[in-house]
């Protein structure tokens, strides 16, 4: 027994990393010898991974135009007539220190007629009148905080008690029903992503019992000869992983071929508002979480799959 060589900690480690690779790559070729039903479970786990990244995507670009559209809310403030010029600038200036406020801006009457003749065609119609109709008028352009619905009219309330305004005007009501719709979108993407990432357990799950069950009389033979438990596992533990990385590129890959099919329509169909969104896909991260969430998933359900049956297999 002198001659023999004992391994150090370190040979065994890399030996039991080398073995693992070997089993990890053995196993993609196990995907190779059954190409169908390898490529069926792959299909299903790529669409069923693909559709909620397509509907995180519809929801991202709903997002982003309302978050546009909300940057666009303004208080008109229409003031009375004939007021002092320096309590005009004195209010406007305390309007800026509001923190629900990031923008005033203030247009004379002499510069809402001329906009307003410009704009209808009535100049000559307008250049009859004695004298000017339209008062002065304070835009304010809402800050992230004031654009809150609630906030919102609450500050509209307060604009109306002021003493210089006549008339305060917001469109509560689209800000209320925007809010609304991509809160709605946002709890049917998790409902909707919720379901198809449970499809894709049941997937995983069901493929590998049906590939243990036709390796039964192996996994018999090798429990007889003394095999551990942990070595019966690793090629199916590989095979679930190999499926949830090839199904979570099929994902990336299927969302990327829908988000460039339909850049172009909404390219199209922004230009008629004479608008520049173009439509967003997944960033990196998203990317890769979206494959490490099916690899994961796949992994979750092939653990489950594998110590269920195999234990459940006993040689006679």
């Amino acid at each position: 027994m002198s001659g023999t060589h004992k391994l150090t900690w370190h040979q065994r480690l890399v030996m039991y990393w080398v073995d693992h690779l070997r089993q990890l790559f053995a196993s993609l070729g196990e995907l190779w010898r059954t190409p169908l039903s390898s490529l069926m479970t792959i299909a299903v786990l790529g669409v069923s991974l693909a559709l909620p990244a397509s509907f995180y995507v519809l929801l991202k670009n709903a997002e982003s135009v309302s978050s546009f559209w909300q940057s666009q809310a303004q208080i008109s403030l229409y003031l009375k007539q004939n007021s002092a010029e320096d309590q005009v600038k004195a209010f406007q200036t305390r309007l800026e220190g509001m923190s629900e406020i990031y923008k005033v801006t203030y247009i004379s009457p002499e510069q809402g007629l001329s906009d307003f003749s410009g704009a209808a065609g009535f100049a000559e119609a307008l250049d009859l009148l004695e004298q000017n109709p339209l008062p002065a008028v304070l835009i304010l352009n809402l800050s992230e905080s004031g654009r809150q619905p609630d906030m919102a009219e609450l500050l509209l309330a307060d604009m109306n008690a002021e003493p210089l305004v006549a008339t305060a005007r917001l469109d509560m009501a689209w800000l209320a029903r925007l809010s609304g719709i991509v809160e709605l979108m946002r709890q049917a993407v998790v409902g909707m992503a919720v379901l198809l990432l449970a499809g894709v357990l049941l997937v995983v799950s069901n493929t590998l019992r049906l590939n243990i069950l036709s390796c039964r009389y192996e996994i018999e033979v090798m429990k007889l000869v003394g095999a551990t438990d942990g070595f019966i596992h690793r090629p199916f533990l590989y095979v679930g992983l190999w499926y949830g990385i090839i199904g979570g590129l099929l994902a990336w890959w299927l969302t990327l071929i829908m988000v460039f099919w339909l850049s172009h329509k909404v390219s199209a169909l922004a230009a008629l508002y004479q608008s520049d969104f173009t439509l967003l896909g997944l960033g990196l991260n998203e990317s890769l979480l979206l494959v490490l969430t099916g690899t994961l998933l796949s992994l979750l359900a092939s653990g489950f799959s594998v110590r269920r049956h195999i234990r459940a297999i006993e040689p006679a």
